[in-house]
């Protein structure tokens, strides 16, 4: 039976353990895998890797020995330490859907599964974008860390039935192989951490019981997580993306700007993260008004999902500091020292700087940054009157 549902998401699914020691022989004759890797490590670690890849037979033995090492080693070099609480919300027979706010397009999602391996739980599956797979062997280790396919920019005959797909095995995934998932509260990163859940996320994942949207949320098994960064390496690049869309409206990124993120993300300076999960949200769904219009369910279960988000933030010296400069206000003042402040102020100006852009607007610019750092907090106030 597991074998039939499986194969009837063959375009989208991770690879089993049976595909494991083929793809790995795929990645690893493939030129550009090299290229790109060998200018980051030496010559007898690039042998040891790919002798060590070999080795792995199953999707466990590549996440517990290829890529939590790689990135726990990553963290180490860029100076990012991870912690994490709440993991009693984790807990049960039942597996759970994992919704985030979005920070990373890589590691979001990736940090998520290292702290399963670290707390000796079982990884989950990832949603992600086909814009990310452009390349061979970026797609084949992806699927090896347990990632699913979201098709994205179809026309839109071909989308409605891939968002049909998708919220099939979405829901046979948790629901009958009992297998948890991580998916994104929207699609793509919040440009200013201003974290809202998309009502078209609840929406696919409903699809596979449309008529009773309640209960396909709810047997979902819904738990928020909410990512807390120090520092947003790719702050300059957000910023960057919000003028080209004020200049131009119909400004799209590129390939090569999804790279840039990617390598910019992973490779930069994020100080501390910090991982929370929410409380499950089914106790809150169950309160809910079944007599609910459609609309209105999945604006309530937003609602419910974004304020478990915000009450589980983790805040830093600078998120005050940017509550208050956004604000202009002193709301916080007593959670900083005037040289926390002066050193913020050099922190923008320095990410401000990176930044190339024609006709740059360096105070429309520097606003989107301290709006990135503020908003969190300006969230979990609100969040607190509800």
């Amino acid at each position: 039976m597991e074998n039939n549902i499986q194969n009837s998401f063959d375009d989208i699914r991770p690879l089993r353990d049976d595909e494991v020691e083929a793809t790995i022989e795929k990645i690893t004759s493939d030129i550009y895998f090299r290229l790109t890797v060998v200018p980051y490590i030496e010559t007898a670690t690039w042998k040891n890797l790919i002798q060590t890849m070999k080795r792995c037979k199953t999707v466990y033995d590549f996440q517990r020995t290829i890529t939590s090492p790689i990135l726990l080693k990553l963290f180490d070099v860029t100076q990012t330490k991870i912690n994490s609480s709440n993991w009693n919300f984790t807990k049960g027979e039942r597996s759970q859907l994992y919704i985030s706010n979005h920070r990373d397009i890589v590691l979001d999602a990736a940090i998520l599964n290292i702290l399963m391996l670290l707390n000796k739980r079982e990884t989950v599956e990832i949603a992600i974008g086909d814009n990310l797979l452009f390349i061979p062997w970026v797609a084949d280790i992806v699927r090896l860390n347990k990632s699913f396919i979201v098709k994205r920019n179809l026309p839109i005959k071909q989308l409605l039935e891939k968002i049909n797909h998708l919220s099939a095995y979405i829901s046979q995934t948790i629901i009958q192989r009992n297998q948890s998932i991580w998916i994104a509260q929207r699609e793509g990163r919040a440009k200013d951490a201003n974290d809202r859940t998309q009502i078209s996320v609840l929406k696919m994942l409903s699809l596979y019981n449309k008529n009773n949207p309640l209960e396909a949320l709810t047997n979902l098994n819904i738990v928020p997580i909410s990512l807390s960064y120090e520092y947003d390496p790719c702050d300059y690049l957000k910023a960057k993306e919000s003028q080209m869309k004020r200049d131009n409206p119909e400004h799209k990124k590129t390939f090569f700007d999804d790279v840039e993120n990617m390598k910019t993300g992973i490779m930069g300076y994020k100080g501390r993260i910090h991982l929370q999960f929410g409380r499950p949200i089914n106790d809150k769904l169950e309160k809910l008004d079944k007599d609910m219009d459609k609309t209105s369910i999945f604006s309530s279960v937003a609602s419910i999902i974004d304020q478990e988000i915000h009450l589980n933030y983790l805040f830093f010296t600078h998120n005050y500091i940017a509550y208050d400069l956004m604000t202009d206000s002193h709301t916080f003042m007593h959670k900083y020292s005037m040289v926390d402040r002066n050193n913020f102020e050099k922190y923008i100006t320095k990410q401000v700087d990176k930044i190339e852009v024609t006709d740059k607007d360096e105070e429309f610019l520097r606003s989107k940054i301290i709006l990135m750092y503020g908003n969190t907090v300006k969230n979990y106030l609100e969040a607190l009157e509800k």
